[in-house]
């Protein structure tokens, strides 16, 4: 197989003088072969971000940015980064999760000049020294921050004040990272404008409802083995991931509960046909406990004391405070390891937990996801970037925004080819009975998809 001139920077790795070129095709490196084959085909699955990085390229938008990322580090981030860099930018990056770094492609971008921080099983210490690496180096001042979850941003924010304040823009992409970002700013300390793609459509609705529909049984299959059909599965959350989550349990013939402090998505959920519960209603006889919500101790010590045999609880929301699992490392329990990210806690009568990832996010740190989905988030973070980046002084003030509706429509025509999809065009008197501009946008920024 050829390789493109654009994908080398990536790929150079495996084409180095240590390592023979290698044909994807015959995979006689099994390791190499197969990371080499997940990076092309994640380009050839990113066609909108391959699109939008010839049409801005010889613009170099990004030209003098230095980007400093916490991200996942995938087969797709390093097609994202490529694209930055390629747009002019300069890029530093660390994981915003211990356990889903695939250590080839870290390697790769290292080795093609990309200064990467990560590994896959990092410590806490591990995962902060990280972080730390990327912003603390002489010479090199961030002037942009991409961030999965707000740690890095938290950091740069406590320990290097300084580089905050000249902080041209924050990207965040998490509910918990937007979170942390509206706290900042109703304090009034946050000092750089932040764009809140978290909440942007092309990433609610795409990456959390469909990347998780399809990845919540990926990550429990290939951990458990475990058949869906009849098993008693409880939900914590019905927002666009608990939907994704819950759609696909359903249609494998699960019993699904939900617990949901929203009247709104708990009334969204009874219409969808599932039980509303609180969690202590259902703790003793669910098979599964999935978490969603962006909170913290929403499975407590309590919960899991109750839980029955070989019940089996995970995490699909960010971050790693859903589940107590640190109230489960105490002396009267034993943790055995049983294979790669999943561990079962046992009690003194012999009940085990099945618990996976540590309690972090299941889907990426024990399979893959949809690389087509990640393509929707970024090519809508690579815009929040460059829209920050090149706006007007005074566009933007110290605040968190939401991607212009304009460039939510923008990244979803760009992803339509992939489907064939013709859009239909409006009437000069159709626009004007709407009141539209023929070319968009065509919601209101209050309209709910």
């Amino acid at each position: 197989m050829e390789i493109s001139s654009e994908l080398f920077c990536v790929v150079s790795p495996y084409l180095s003088k240590s390592r023979p070129a290698l044909d994807v095709t015959k995979g006689t490196d099994n390791v190499a072969s197969a990371h080499l084959a997940q990076i092309l085909c994640s380009f050839t699955d990113m066609s909108a971000l391959i699109s939008l990085r010839k049409r801005a390229q010889g613009e170099k938008p990004l030209a003098g940015a230095k980007i400093v990322g916490c991200t996942h580090i995938t087969a797709q981030t390093a097609v994202l980064i490529e694209t930055l860099c390629a747009l002019g930018a300069q890029c530093r990056w660390s994981a915003c999760n211990i356990y889903s770094t695939q250590n080839e492609v870290a390697a790769a971008l290292a080795e093609a000049g990309v200064a990467v921080f990560a590994w896959k099983g990092e410590s806490e210490d591990d995962f902060w020294w990280c972080i730390d690496r990327c912003v603390n180096m002489d010479g090199w001042q961030a002037n942009m921050i991409l961030d999965d979850g707000g740690d890095l941003t938290h950091w740069v924010y406590k320990k290097y004040p300084n580089v905050f304040k000249k902080i041209r823009g924050i990207v965040e992409e998490s509910v918990t990272g937007v979170h942390r970002l509206y706290q900042l700013s109703k304090a009034g300390k946050l000092c750089v404008p932040a764009m809140n793609v978290n909440d942007s459509v092309t990433k609610q609705k795409f990456d959390n409802l469909y990347c998780c529909r399809e990845s919540i049984l990926d990550g429990l299959k290939r951990t458990t083995d475990v058949m869906f059909g009849g098993k008693q599965v409880v939900v914590c959350g019905y927002g666009e991931v608990g939907k994704g989550c819950c759609a696909a349990l359903k249609a494998l013939g699960a019993i699904v509960y939900i617990t949901e402090i929203d009247p709104i998505c708990a009334l969204q959920a009874c219409m969808d046909g599932f039980r509303v519960v609180k969690l202590n209603e259902v703790i003793r006889q669910v098979d599964v406990v999935i978490t969603c919500t962006g909170n913290k101790n929403v499975v407590t010590r309590e919960h899991l004391d109750r839980m029955k045999n070989s019940c089996i609880v995970c995490n699909m929301g960010h971050s790693n405070t859903e589940i107590d699992v640190t109230s489960l490392r105490t002396p009267e329990l034993t943790w055995e390891r049983v294979r790669s990210q999943v561990d079962h806690v046992i009690w003194p009568d012999g009940k085990r937990v099945v618990l996976l990832a540590e309690g972090r996010l299941l889907n990426l740190s024990c399979s893959t996801v949809p690389t087509f989905v990640l393509s929707i988030t970024a090519t809508t973070q690579a815009l929040a970037l460059i829209e920050l980046y090149n706006a007007p002084e005074g566009r933007y003030k110290q605040d968190v925004y939401l991607l212009p509706k304009k460039m939510d429509e923008y990244v979803a025509s760009l992803h339509l080819p992939s489907f064939d999809a013709h859009l239909t065009e409006l009437t000069d008197d159709q626009a004007k009975y709407l009141g539209l501009n023929k070319n968009g946008p065509f919601k209101p920024n209050y309209y709910r998809y």
